[in-house]
């Protein structure tokens, strides 16, 4: 299973990468084998500000539609739109192409807050 040293993540199978004061959120590998193929994303909080631990989306699969939590807080500033005509970039490529927002990092501890490659590695063992 691949998971990239330099990223964070949550217990919920969602990947942060910090780029200056915004991040970039996914979901890991894990959690794109565990969906299945991925047939729908939707993200309608595009411009809204959100706390940690709240859904900013959710994402279908053939066989279940799950919630997405926002890892940090801060504002949702982009969707990757690419995703609106194939969703199964996140299945192909789920740290690359298939990223899902961009959000504008409310507090830079939080990221201090996150699993490390290793720890979220133990959470799966």
């Amino acid at each position: 299973m691949n998971i990239p040293q330099d990223l964070r993540y949550t217990k919920d199978h969602e990947w942060v990468r910090l780029e200056g004061d915004t991040v970039v959120i996914g979901v890991t590998d894990f959690a794109q084998r565990e969906l299945g193929d991925i047939v729908f994303v939707e993200v309608e909080t595009e411009g809204e500000t959100l706390d940690a631990e709240e859904v900013f989306g959710t994402i279908e699969a053939v066989k279940t539609v799950s919630d997405m939590f926002m890892p940090v807080a801060g504002e949702v500033l982009e969707f990757n739109a690419e995703l609106e005509d194939e969703p199964a970039l996140i299945n192909d490529d789920p740290y690359g192409k298939g990223w899902i927002v961009r959000i504008k990092l409310a507090e830079l501890v939080d990221i201090d807050q996150l699993l490390s490659a290793d720890a979220y590695g133990a959470e799966l063992a």
